[in-house]
């Protein structure tokens, strides 16, 4: 039986490690299932309750911090087009997990963007509702329950405006469920931290030696075109019904992102590229939440005000060129003989700010990648 070794314990590793684990669509009974492979996770930082993580130690463990939503992102080009896919076959996947299992943290939700005239790319401005609730033409993007929204409904500023069914997840309720599911069918977690995926290819662990290993630790290993995009946001107990993105003629952003399962509502937010600071800027929180008002006032409720829970710092690592998913072959010793005892490495990290709503998607692709090596080890094999 292959053994995987799964790097992270954010979104994609847990999805990943699910998907290779065997999980299926609609998902059988654990005791009916077979396990085609074993698959153990090693992370430095797993999920936990929300309240006790730690925003000094654990700012790099970017699925804590996460929006965690879906949201509409008109494709362009080849690239985003793929990443569209993935967002749908995410979106189709969250759906299934929200009706059969309630407790794992997913809300299904209306969501809406606004557009100030500044901020308004051809790719929304001709965007129009045939073409977005498509599901079957090349250029469809299947928007379930799309619609414009006319001049009437939108808000001082806003040149363009538009809703549609979406969902979001309360990160670590999300998470924690996907991983008690992973050891539910037989996954082992380790807690370890790795600093080269050839060091793993070395290890001797529980589940014997290693196959193959899949790269999902967010920042890469010493990848040249991963930065840090600093993000801070304002966790608020205002309970808000819908997800709200603003895109700002000035290049910032004002958004909300409802929590749930009494985790409250994420005020947000900044993009900051390179921005290493740890520590919440008082000024920006202000500056935030204002902004958002100004947008949606029923957001302050009858006492007209924020509840403030806490102020989140996190970093998102993200990848000049886009998300890294490709599959390599490496030797545990790095010098190409054949004592290495080659094996691939399917790499499938720095997706930004993407990661939640491209994380079934790209799991199903790990799985693909994967696949000829585990079919060449043990004829047969499937994932």
């Amino acid at each position: 039986m292959p053994h995987i070794v799964v790097i992270g314990a954010g979104v994609i590793g847990l999805s990943a490690a699910l998907r290779i684990l065997g999980e299926e669509e609609p998902p059988s009974p654990p005791q009916q299932q077979e396990t085609q492979n074993t698959v153990t996770i090693v992370a430095r930082d797993y999920p936990e309750g929300a309240e006790t993580v730690d925003g000094a130690s654990q700012i790099d463990f970017t699925s804590a911090w996460g929006g965690a939503h879906n949201r509409l992102v008109p494709p362009t080009d080849a690239a985003t087009r793929r990443e569209h896919g993935f967002a749908r076959r995410t979106f189709a996947r969250v759906r299934g997990v929200r009706a059969r299992h309630p407790e794992a943290g997913v809300t299904l939700l209306r969501g809406v963007e606004y557009l100030e005239a500044g901020a308004l790319a051809p790719a929304y401005r001709d965007l129009t509702e045939a073409r977005a609730r498509d599901e079957a033409g090349p250029d469809g993007l299947g928007m379930r329950g799309f619609r414009l929204l006319p001049p009437a409904e939108l808000p001082p500023g806003v040149a363009w405006g538009c809703e549609y069914d979406t969902w979001c997840v309360n990160p670590m309720v999300y998470c924690a469920w996907m991983l008690r599911r992973f050891a539910l069918r037989g996954g082992r977690a380790v807690r370890r931290a790795v600093r080269d995926p050839r060091e793993v290819l070395a290890w001797r662990l529980e589940g014997g030696p290693v196959d193959a290993v899949v790269n999902a630790s967010g920042q890469g290993f010493g990848d040249e075109r991963v930065f840090v995009t600093r993000g801070q946001t304002c966790l608020v107990a205002n309970p808000c019904p819908v997800t709200i993105t603003r895109q700002n003629s000035d290049g910032s952003w004002t958004f909300c992102v409802p929590r749930a399962f009494d985790g409250g509502t994420v005020i947000g937010g900044t993009k900051e590229p390179d921005n290493w600071d740890p520590h919440p800027s008082p000024a920006v929180r202000e500056a935030l939440l204002r902004r958002f008002a100004d947008t949606y006032p029923a957001i302050l409720g009858p006492e007209g005000r924020f509840a403030v829970i806490r102020d989140v710092v996190g970093r998102r690592p993200t990848r000049r060129g886009g998300m890294r998913l490709e599959a390599e072959v490496l030797d545990a010793d790095g010098d190409g003989d054949d004592d290495g005892a080659p094996r691939p490495v399917v790499h499938a990290y720095g997706l930004g700010g993407r990661g939640y709503e491209l994380s079934w998607g790209v799991a199903d692709e790990v799985a693909a990648l994967l696949q000829p090596y585990l079919e060449a080890k043990t004829p047969g094999a499937r994932l």
